[in-house]
């Protein structure tokens, strides 16, 4: 899309969030992907990446989604920070940009949007906590949090409902030395990008069996995007079997 477009792209992004930029500029620098600023054909207004924002808004959403779990559970530290972490982790914050269109507006270059893959999540979760930052330095502490509010703890019950809140290595660990007693074993399979923004795919195996492969911005979020896509394949696998097992009663 041309500048005019991509302008009025942001303008019904603004309407969507409910949140009108006195700074226009500081919602499309959000934006801005570092490999964009490379592009030949760039908007020549565009002149700094998001990273700094996104600095900014990864600590903003933190302090909010903080004094919020502190003031909503009377529980202990543990439990709060695991709740935290799953709000705030990649694919939760991916998953609200995807939902409010922000993956079409984030301006990449062309090479690394046919090179995307699995990380685009990743790029979609920075994109978010920019945004973040944008809003902080726009509006202020409130403004900010009317939209973590919005898009960010507005998966809480979700995240309670399904207890994804907790760690799923630990989970994994637990299911595989009870069930089949077996520890499971992490490899890095690929690492791919710059060293200041590198994205790990890690494999998880059980007894030599592959369960899943994850993909993070850091080997620790690849190991349990790996360990939570081998519980979903063994609980499954587990559903299936009880399934037949009905069957054969019945039979």
């Amino acid at each position: 899309m041309n500048y005019h477009e991509f302008q009025q792209a942001v303008n019904v992004f603004q309407e969507l969030i409910g949140y009108r930029f006195k700074t226009p500029k500081l919602l499309c620098t959000a934006l801005v992907h570092r490999s964009y600023l490379n592009e030949k054909h760039r908007y020549q207004d565009l002149t700094e990446h998001n990273e700094r924002l996104e600095f900014l808004g990864d600590a903003v959403a933190e302090i909010i989604v903080t004094n919020f779990l502190y003031l909503t559970f009377n529980e202990p530290e543990g439990f709060l920070t695991s709740l935290r972490a799953a709000l705030v982790n990649y694919k939760n914050m991916g998953q609200a940009g995807l939902e409010i269109g922000l993956d079409e507006l984030i301006l990449i270059s062309n090479g690394e949007k046919a090179e995307l893959g699995k990380a685009r999540l990743s790029i979609v979760a920075d994109a978010v906590e920019a945004v973040i930052g944008a809003i902080y330095l726009d509006g202020g502490y409130d403004q900010a949090k009317k939209f973590v509010d919005s898009y960010i703890l507005n998966k809480l019950s979700g995240i309670l409902q399904n207890q994804s809140y907790k760690d799923n290595k630990t989970q994994l660990q637990e299911h595989t030395q009870k069930y089949l007693k077996q520890t499971p074993r992490y490899q890095i399979t690929q690492s791919e990008g710059k060293d200041h923004e590198k994205t790990f795919t890690i494999e998880v195996t059980v007894g030599g069996t592959r369960y899943g492969e994850g993909v993070g911005k850091s080997k620790q979020d690849a190991e349990l995007d790996a360990a939570g896509k081998a519980l979903s394949k063994l609980r499954e696998s587990e559903t299936e079997k009880l399934k037949q097992a009905s069957f054969s009663v019945t039979d």
